[in-house]
């Protein structure tokens, strides 16, 4: 299965680019197009200043440009968006095809003083629950916001659930970068799935930090190898995904069988 990913920095409702990108990924036979965090929305540091009509306006736009993309190129999207209910926003993750608008809210936010996603958005704080799976093309899909890829009960989800691909759209920024990599191919390695990463570019000032946003959008193997990066500029990349490599690497390593007599 043919799979890509877009990084960008965040877009206005007047852009072509997705109409353009999506083009481009159907005449190679992509089937599913992963967005990182905030390119369908501003980042969260405008987010806030932002009044909330206008949060509602541009991701009921953003929802409806996706649910056309799908439908003109048989695609699947995935990306993170915005929700706006009783004047309220939630950080969801949406996955868009031809039929049907999909929404996973987001279970762990960001809660530090200089970024604090948990005090204004409205996700419920609660039991952890699995992600969202879905299948297509053959392989089992999970999906899980970025800081979510650091709290291990969703990752019993993954195993037991036997995910093949877990889709992390993400907002990485700062001196973070090997930090996410050794992650990254860690959390592969060790659940036996590939990981594919979406990271946003672009920059934003305020008058205590520098919010550089790298890209190095990647996937990573089962084996916990980078088979393919970005690196830090507008870029499309697009990828396959190997049956019989998957295959091979849970029987070569046998971590799932291990866990399986166990049970």
């Amino acid at each position: 299965m043919r799979i890509a990913i877009l990084q960008l920095p965040s877009i206005g409702m007047g852009s072509n680019k997705l109409d353009n990108y999506a083009r481009v990924a159907h005449q190679k036979g992509v089937k599913l197009i992963l967005l990182g965090e905030y390119l369908l929305n501003p980042f969260f540091k405008e987010l806030v200043q932002t009044p909330i009509s206008m949060i509602q306006e541009q991701s009921n736009h953003q929802i409806e440009t996706l649910k056309a993309l799908a439908l003109k190129y048989d695609l699947i999207f995935v990306a993170p968006i915005v929700t706006v209910k009783k004047k309220e926003c939630t950080k969801m993750i949406v996955k868009v095809n031809a039929r049907s608008v999909t929404y996973y809210p987001q279970q762990f936010l960001i809660n530090y003083p200089h970024w604090n996603e948990e005090k204004f958005f409205a996700n419920p704080i609660e039991a952890v629950k699995a992600p969202m799976i879905f299948a297509a093309g053959g392989f089992k899909f999970a999906v899980m916001g970025g800081f979510e890829l650091h709290f291990d009960p969703l990752w019993e989800a993954i195993s037991t659930k036997g995910v093949d691909v877990v889709l992390v759209p993400s907002a990485s920024t700062f001196e973070s970068h090997n930090r996410w990599r050794e992650l990254v191919k860690m959390r592969a390695f060790t659940h036996s799935c590939y990981i594919l990463r979406a990271n946003r570019i672009g920059e934003y000032n305020d008058e205590k930090y520098a919010w550089k946003f790298y890209g190095d959008s990647m996937l990573v193997s089962p084996d916990g190898e980078i088979e393919a990066d970005l690196g830090n500029t507008e870029e499309l990349l697009i990828v396959d995904l190997d049956r019989k490599s998957l295959s091979d690497s849970r029987k070569g390593w046998g971590f799932k069988e291990a866990l399986r007599k166990r049970k």
